[in-house]
């Protein structure tokens, strides 16, 4: 293979926004509010958004979400297109672990080249998705990380600007001064809407950091989104919010769940790693491809596996 020194993504492509994890917040924290009348709407939405995995009892790993057992959770932005099932833009896994109050979010880059489970091939790790769904995804992930995933979160990116704009927006610090079709972005604290959000985030060639440059772009859109979700006053919004979600998203996770998270698991929120898989990219007959050196996949791998409380 000809090696490529480039950040992951060298072809412009569609924006796979890393919401996911606001999403979840949302629906979380915003479980227990207005009461009945809430209730009744989130449980109503979750009945279009819940989609369990197609996995054995043997695949699945025994957490105790009221012992605050540590989790993991695939946060998926599907790229949907017409005529298949299309393909994840964006890939994180979130792990969560109350007793040291603390998320780490593990950026996985689309183009890592992997083994796909079930399919006897290698392949860009999102190509998975094409292969077989969300269920051969984590299989391939877990595989991956050696690291067990417990719950995952897809959302069609369609839907991403409606969701910005239902909570009014976002604010993020903004630390590089750039215009991208014909909008400015300069240094310093920004309020953007949703179609705002969606230019800051997908601006790459720009940046002098290429697409990690992005990526963290990416990261500070899902912070204002969760510190915009989880005030109070957002929840005014909330039957526009829940309306988008319905729409756009599948989990594995019950409401059930997402109690006992939001019981036993929403201080977390308050201190977040954001950690990215380093690796170089490559082209092979005209393909690129992100190769992930081994000690650099092993080091993340006994990185998350302690979080997990796994030894």
């Amino acid at each position: 293979m000809k090696e490529k020194h480039t950040s992951p993504s060298p072809k412009k492509r569609k924006l796979g926004f890393k919401i996911t994890i606001g999403i979840i917040f949302l629906l979380i924290l915003g479980a227990g509010a207005y009461g009945f009348s809430v209730y009744n709407s989130v449980t109503g939405t979750l009945e279009k958004t819940h989609e369990p995995l197609k996995r054995t009892e043997a695949e699945q790993r025994v957490i105790d979400l009221s012992e605050g057992d540590p989790i993991s959770i695939l946060l998926l932005g599907v790229d949907q297109r017409e005529g298949d099932r299309g393909r994840p833009d964006s890939l994180i896994l979130l792990t969560a672990n109350p007793k040291d109050q603390s998320i780490k979010m593990v950026s996985i880059p689309r183009d890592t080249y992997t083994d796909i489970i079930g399919k006897e091939t290698k392949d860009k790790i999102n190509h998975s998705y094409t292969y077989g769904g969300v269920d051969i995804t984590i299989k391939t992930i877990e595989n991956f990380l050696d690291v067990p995933i417990d719950y995952y979160v897809e959302v069609d990116m369609n839907g991403f600007k409606d969701l910005i704009d239902a909570v009014d927006g976002v604010t993020v610090d903004n630390t590089l001064d750039f215009s991208y079709k014909g909008t400015d972005f300069p240094i310093g604290e920004l309020k953007l809407n949703g179609e705002e959000a969606l230019l800051y985030s997908r601006m790459r060639s720009l940046d002098p950091k290429g697409d990690f440059g992005r990526q963290e772009r990416q990261r500070k859109i899902i912070q204002g989104f969760i510190k915009e979700a989880v005030h109070i006053e957002t929840l005014t919004n909330y039957g526009s919010i829940l309306d988008v979600i319905g729409d756009n998203v599948k989990t594995n996770l019950t409401f059930d769940d997402m109690k006992e998270i939001r019981a036993n698991y929403s201080e977390t929120r308050h201190n977040m790693e954001q950690i990215q898989i380093n690796g170089k990219g490559r082209e092979e007959e005209g393909v690129y491809y992100y190769i992930v050196p081994e000690e650099e996949r092993v080091k993340q791998s006994e990185t998350i596996r302690k979080h997990l409380g796994i030894e």
